[in-house]
């Protein structure tokens, strides 16, 4: 059985969580703590030397790291990721989309929103990760005015990695009402009949 090393509030660890679900696999959960330093220990540095979450443990103590590094691997052979060459890289451009123009400001703000309180040293990042996570989300609900999913008409990994801190924008004070598109997107990714919620 597989291990996650991760925080059930990160969109990151949720990304693991919830394409573990869709799939089917079981998995143990190992909480971590980034507010204590738990990925700065020695034992979970032996697992990834980046110190970061989240880390998935397979079954002969081997691990990989990287959010959507770990959704390829668990995602290969199924639905989720298709096996057409032109399919398969524009999944990996929205996946490159999410960590470079989409994570660092989306998730950044919830960050400082949610779990530092909106400390007054960080408000100048906070308003600028305000004004480029909603240039990305303006990336998004472009592309879903056209199709009801990232690629096309199926429901791929490009979808979770760019759902999970979607779907929580608001807890850093971004405002999805002015973008119909992906509040469809957001109902038709969580309508799914595997899905599972962040905290549940």
């Amino acid at each position: 059985m597989y291990k996650v090393y991760g925080d059930y509030r990160s969109g990151n660890c949720y990304k693991v969580k919830l394409m573990l679900h869709l799939i089917g696999k079981e998995s143990n959960w190992v909480p971590i703590d980034i507010l204590k330093d738990e990925t700065q220990t020695p034992e979970f540095l032996a697992k990834n030397p980046n110190g970061k979450i989240p880390v998935l443990e397979l079954e002969d103590g081997s691990t990989l790291w990287e959010s959507n590094a770990i959704l390829n691997f668990l995602a290969d052979g199924t639905e989720l990721l298709p096996s057409e060459p032109r399919l398969r890289t524009q999944v990996l451009q929205w996946q490159f989309f999410e960590q470079y123009s989409h994570e660092p400001y989306v998730a950044v703000a919830r960050f400082i929103q949610l779990y530092l309180g909106m400390p007054e040293e960080r408000r100048e990042e906070y308003e600028v990760c305000h004004t480029r996570g909603y240039k990305a989300l303006r990336v998004m609900e472009k592309q879903l005015q056209s199709t009801p999913y990232l690629v096309g008409d199926s429901y791929t990994i490009a979808d979770i990695a760019l759902y999970a801190y979607t779907h929580v924008a608001h807890e850093g004070g971004f405002d999805l009402s002015g973008y119909p598109a992906i509040q469809a997107w957001l109902a038709r990714v969580a309508g799914h009949p595997r899905h599972v919620g962040m905290l549940d």
